[in-house]
């Protein structure tokens, strides 16, 4: 599926960094024919159309893009945002993590969070916090 390559967004093992070069273009406008997205990634490295064709063509399979017939060519569009990408993607990888080690996989978490982002600590404390609620009700109402 990828070629290992660590993507600037840490999408590894999922998308690989052709994939990821093309999801930032589609996210970038409302829609781009397979000639404007290559353009647009030819203009920081030498790549073949036919390359950016066929890569839009995998990321359609996956479900990561849509395309439409246009006036005489197609259309691509991302078929998520990239926050919504970001957690479709996010939460299988974190789920398999989960089902290996639910704890040390959390406190990794939040330890790798408190590094990276700590403001993100307090806003993943309001999000537990809220879904605690929720399955409350829910428990409630049973």
């Amino acid at each position: 599926m990828t070629n290992g390559t660590k993507t600037r967004d840490g999408h590894q093992g999922v998308i690989g960094r052709l994939e990821q070069e093309i999801l930032e273009v589609l996210w970038s406008r409302p829609e781009a024919s397979g000639k404007e997205v290559h353009e647009a990634i030819s203009a920081n490295r030498a790549i073949a159309l036919t390359t950016v064709l066929t890569v839009l063509e995998r990321l359609t399979k996956k479900g990561f893009v849509t395309k439409v017939m246009g006036a005489n060519v197609y259309a691509y569009r991302s078929a998520q945002t990239r926050d919504g990408f970001t957690r479709l993607v996010s939460h299988g990888v974190i789920k398999g993590i989960l089902e290996i080690s639910a704890s040390g996989a959390c406190a990794s978490f939040v330890d790798t969070l408190a590094d990276v982002n700590p403001v993100e600590l307090e806003r993943l404390l309001a999000l537990i916090e809220k879904k605690k609620k929720e399955m409350g009700t829910r428990a409630a109402a049973r």
